[in-house]
C-alpha cells in the first residue's frame, strides 16, 4: 500500500508538520513508499525528505507573502484554498491512500488529521493583534468565518475518518458541524527532549514568543521582578517595551539543543497564549523536567496536571502571583520527576503505534472507501493548468 500525507506549508518539519513527519518515518521504516505533499515546500525540506526515501511533492503555489513570515504566508495559503481552490486543484485522484493533515488542501482522503481552524484562532488572537492588523481583521471576520466553515465542511465531506489533535481542538470543528471519530494527541521525541542535568540553574523563568502568545501577562511576570528567557522568531505582534524589558532576555531562535537546555535550567515555563488547540512548550518543558505555568483551558489542560506537572490558572492575575510564589518559594523537586512520567505519555513511539494500530483497525472501512470512485485518493501525479 501506498501512503501519501498531505501538508500546510512546508518551511520546516515542526509545528503542524511534525504528527505528519513521524507517521510518515514510520510508515516508510516499515516498507511502505510514502509521498509527503504541500501547497510549498523549500529546497532543505525537499533535500531531506529525498534522503530519508520520502517523495517531497511541492505544488508550487506562487505566494506574494513570502517576506511577512511564517504566519502571513500560512494565512495567505489558506485563502487561496478557501476562496479560489487554488492548492487542490493541481491535485488528481489516484490508487495512494491520503491521510490529510492540512487545513490548506482539500482533497478526498482516508483520513483527516484536524489541527484547528483558522476562523477560530484570530477569534481568541484578536486582542493581542496590533491595531492594523485588528481593524482589518474586524472587516474581514465575517468573510473569513463564512471562508473556514465552507472549507472545513469540504473537507469534512472528503474524508472517511476524522480525527483531531486534541479535544478541545474536536470542540472547534464541531461548531462546523464536523464531528471527530477520535483523537490522537501529537507527539514529542523523549529521546530529543530530556533533562541534561540533574542540577538545573533555576535562576529563569522560560517563555515563548509567538503569535499565540499573551504578551501582556508577560510582561506583568516580568514587571514584577521576575527574570525571564524568552525564545522564538521576531514578529511584528512582539510589543517593543517587552523586547526593551530589562527583566526579559529575548533570545530569538535557538536550536534544538539549545532549547533543550534552556527548558532544562528554567525553573518552571511560563506559558500564557490566546489560542491553542494542543502546545509544544509546555510538553517539551515537561519532557526536559521543567513544570509549566498556564490556563486551565484548551489544549495544554488536557495534559498539564495540575500541582504535580506544572500548575493551571483561570486568570491573568493568578497566573502572575502563581509566578511571584514560585520565584520566591519554588516547588517540590518530585514535580520534574512528574513532568518526566507525563511527557512520555506522548512519545513518539506511543504516537505512531495509535496510528498504526487505527489504520489496521480501518483497513475494511479503506477498501470501501477506496472503492467509491467520488472519493478516490490522491496520488503524487499534478496536472498543472
Amino acid at each position: 500500500m501506498d501512503f501519501t500525507l498531505a501538508c500546510d506549508i512546508m518551511l520546516d518539519l515542526e509545528g503542524s508538520i511534525r504528527p505528519a513527519m513521524y507517521l510518515a518515518n514510520e510508515l516508510t521504516a516499515k516498507g511502505y513508499n510514502v509521498s509527503m505533499i504541500s501547497p510549498s515546500m523549500t529546497s532543505n525540506v525537499m533535500e531531506h525528505l529525498n534522503s530519508i526515501g520520502i517523495t517531497p511533492i511541492s505544488l508550487g503555489a506562487k505566494l506574494a507573502m513570502k517576506s511577512s513570515g511564517p504566519s502571513m504566508l500560512w494565512f495567505e495559503t489558506w485563502a487561496r484554498e478557501a476562496f479560489l481552490r487554488l492548492n487542490s486543484r493541481h491535485i488528481v485522484n489516484g490508487p495512494s491512500t491520503v491521510i490529510n493533515f492540512s487545513q490548506v488542501i482539500s482533497v478526498p482522503s482516508s483520513i483527516w488529521y484536524l489541527q484547528g481552524p483558522p476562523s477560530i484562532a484570530l477569534r481568541d488572537m484578536e486582542k493581542e493583534l496590533s491595531t492594523s492588523f485588528r481593524i482589518a481583521y474586524d472587516v474581514l471576520r465575517p468573510v473569513i468565518e463564512y471562508a473556514d466553515g465552507k472549507l472545513v465542511n469540504r473537507m469534512g465531506r472528503a474524508s472517511s475518518l476524522v480525527i483531531a489533535n486534541s479535544k478541545f481542538c474536536a470542540s472547534m470543528y464541531y461548531e462546523f458541524g464536523v464531528r471527530a471519530d477520535d483523537v490522537i494527541y501529537p507527539p514529542i521525541d523523549c529521546q530529543t527532549f530530556h533533562p541534561t542535568t540533574s542540577k538545573p540553574s533555576s535562576d529563569y523563568a522560560l517563555t515563548y514568543f509567538g503569535k499565540e502568545t499573551k504578551f501582556s501577562v508577560v510582561k506583568n511576570v516580568a514587571d514584577r521582578g521576575i527574570k525571564i528567557k524568552a525564545f522564538g522568531s521576531k514578529t511584528r505582534s512582539i510589543p517593543e517595551n517587552l523586547l526593551k524589558h530589562p527583566g526579559v532576555e529575548f533570545l530569538g531562535r535557538v536550536s534544538t539543543s539549545e532549547l533543550v537546555n534552556l527548558y532544562t535550567n528554567a525553573l518552571f515555563t511560563l506559558f500564557p497564549f490566546t489560542h491553542e488547540p494542543f502546545g509544544y512548550v509546555p510538553l517539551e518543558s515537561m519532557a526536559c523536567g521543567t513544570p509549566v505555568l498556564t490556563y486551565d483551558i484548551q489544549g495544554p489542560s488536557e495534559y498539564v496536571v495540575n500541582k504535580r506537572s506544572g500548575w493551571l490558572a483561570h486568570t491573568d492575575e493568578e497566573i502572575a502571583q502563581r509566578s511571584i510564589g514560585l520565584w520566591k518559594e519554588g516547588y517540590p523537586r518530585r514535580m520534574r520527576n512528574e513532568c518526566l512520567k507525563e511527557a512520555s505519555k506522548f512519545d513518539k513511539k506511543l504516537y505512531t503505534e495509535k496510528w498504526l494500530k487505527t489504520l489496521t483497525s480501518r483497513s475494511a472501512a479503506f477498501d470501501r472507501f477506496l472503492k467509491i470512485e467520488a472519493c478516490g485518493s490522491l496520488t503524487g501525479l499534478l496536472s498543472r493548468q
